[in-house]
């Protein structure tokens, strides 16, 4: 008879799998439980250490067990406000900012709050899409083109937006760079360019910036500053920050748009009630900087950049077709050059790809299928942090900060994603 209650759930949920990050993170435990060596390239989780000033404020900040404010703790919200004027020249109060558990979470209640249609490149991160459905927003697709990059072009962005009727229909476009899951980042000309578009078409944009700090060459560009009274920039702790389990992020919103503000908070009060309260207190460090962050901050780039680049070259001189990031710690290859072999494989789809790399290679990445892009091509993404992210930063460290990586810091420190990527070239076999 329970069973029968199936015919209840929500329309908008039956069908919805597991977040794919975590469902291969599982897939990987299990696996190593039976004894297998696998290298996960699946779960986007920063590697390093979370910095010793931010642990240091969590553990004097422990005991604090009050509830805070539903936007989050003053200090931290001056803190948050007073990072982006420094870091983007852009002008924020702290009342523009609203803090939650985790961006996955803000992500959700922007979309449960915001009226229209939900605008998002392809290929695109794994979460976006199944909370539109989830919401029963109408999910529309930006195209994409590895030859650009993987990036959304001004002109592509104002096309879709020309295919419908009501040219003004109410639209949030999500603008997430450097981009999960192929690391490219905009140039400023082309951040002014596609804001250019946004404002004549009175689109909302989410600029999702968790990665910003994470910009190899440390010129992450806000999108905030050609269209601010239109962009919501998301930002947090997970990843610049290695503290994703910690769950804090936080958006900042312009002026403009403080009725969709208070909206989310309305809804944050009746959900989550408030932030866990020594987290809130230890993220003020994070966003204040200081020169032990900034260290950290310039190794950990340092460190991407390098493994990033290696892992780039094994496989652009193996034949993949694979773009150059310029932030994070992703690869999204393309495998379409070995279509034909693959196919003698019985291997069509990229999930079939995947599926066949873990249990052949030993080697766990996501299928291009999801993050929006077509079954049948050959896409899929690497998370480049299966290495030990807290020797790596010692080794640096050892180094100095004005010095370039020793030739043998890779084979030393991060050998096991070297090894992930020989292990995939060998499986596709010799060219």
């Amino acid at each position: 008879m329970l069973e029968r209650r199936n015919v209840s759930l929500n329309l908008n949920v039956r069908g919805l799998r597991h977040s794919a990050t975590l469902e291969v993170n599982q897939q990987v435990r299990r696996l190593r439980a039976e004894g297998r060596k696998v290298h996960n390239l699946g779960l986007g989780e920063s590697p390093f250490p979370v910095p010793d000033p931010m642990v240091e404020a969590l553990r004097l900040n422990a005991s604090k067990k009050q509830y805070l404010p539903v936007e989050g703790l003053p200090e931290l919200r001056e803190a948050i406000a007073a990072h982006r004027k420094r870091t983007q020249g852009v002008a924020t109060e702290a009342e523009q900012v609203l803090v939650g558990p985790g961006s996955k979470e803000l992500l959700f209640l922007l979309q449960l709050s915001f009226y229209g249609d939900l605008i998002v490149p392809s290929p695109c991160w794994v979460s976006y899409t199944p909370q539109g459905q989830i919401v029963g927003h109408k999910v529309r697709f930006v195209g994409t083109d590895p030859g650009n990059g993987w990036k959304v072009t001004p002109d592509g962005l104002a096309a879709l937006f020309e295919e419908d009727r009501d040219r003004y229909r109410p639209r949030l476009f999500v603008l997430n760079y450097p981009a999960n899951p192929t690391g490219v980042a905009y140039s400023a000309d082309e951040l002014r360019a596609i804001g250019e578009v946004a404002r004549e078409y009175e689109v909302l944009i989410l600029s999702d910036e968790i990665y910003s700090g994470l910009h190899h060459a440390g010129e992450h560009v806000s999108i905030a500053r050609y269209y601010p009274e239109g962009t919501i920039v998301l930002n947090g702790i997970s990843k610049w920050g290695g503290a994703g389990g910690w769950r804090l992020g936080a958006f900042l919103f312009p002026p403009d748009l403080r009725w969709l503000q208070d909206a989310m908070a309305a809804v944050a009060s009746e959900t989550y009630t408030s932030v866990c309260t020594p987290v809130q207190y230890a993220a003020v460090r994070a966003f204040e900087s200081g020169m032990r962050m900034e260290r950290y901050l310039s190794h950990t780039r340092r460190i991407l950049r390098d493994a990033t680049g290696a892992c780039h070259r094994i496989l652009t001189e193996a034949g993949v077709d694979v773009v150059r990031p310029d932030g994070a710690f992703y690869l999204f290859p393309d495998f379409g050059r070995f279509r034909r072999r693959l196919a003698r494989r019985n291997i069509r789809t990229s999930r079939a790809l995947c599926d066949a790399l873990l249990e052949e290679a030993g080697v766990a990445m996501l299928p291009g299928s999801d993050f929006q892009r077509p079954r049948e091509e050959f896409t899929g993404r690497m998370s480049l942090v299966d290495f030990d992210g807290a020797k790596a930063m010692a080794k640096s460290e050892e180094v100095g900060p004005d010095k370039e990586l020793p030739e043998d810091f890779l084979d030393l420190c991060c050998g096991d994603l070297l090894e992930a990527m020989r292990a995939v070239v060998d499986w596709l076999g010799p060219r």
